[in-house]
């Protein structure tokens, strides 16, 4: 399905309000200024509310993609797009994009 690039701007959450962060980006491909964010690397989560053990199993520390775009790769690797999903870890939750660019849509 077509949607929106993700890039280092955009605003990716973990289901407890941390913010992820990309550990890779791909700087020779830019979207509204930014660079894109491809499928292997995975994500840094800072700030996430979900207590540590034996309170729960938080808080979320990284997550990684699982799904991408299915045409567009940038240096091979294919394109996270706003609909793509990813599992945090150590909590197994959801990583959800929130905010991304709008004019550049990829399948």
């Amino acid at each position: 399905m077509p949607g929106p690039i993700l890039h280092l701007g955009a605003t990716v959450l973990c289901a407890h309000a941390g913010q992820g962060t990309p550990s890779v980006t791909v700087p020779r491909v830019l979207v509204s200024g930014q660079p894109v964010a491809t499928l292997p690397a995975p994500w840094l989560v800072a700030g996430c509310a979900l207590p540590p053990p034996p309170a729960a199993n938080g808080p979320c520390v990284t997550a990684q993609f699982v799904t991408s775009a299915l045409r567009v790769l940038a240096m091979g690797q294919p394109l996270l797009l706003m609909d793509s999903q990813a599992i945090c870890a150590p909590t197994g939750t959801p990583l959800i994009p929130t905010v991304v660019q709008p004019r550049a849509i990829a399948t």
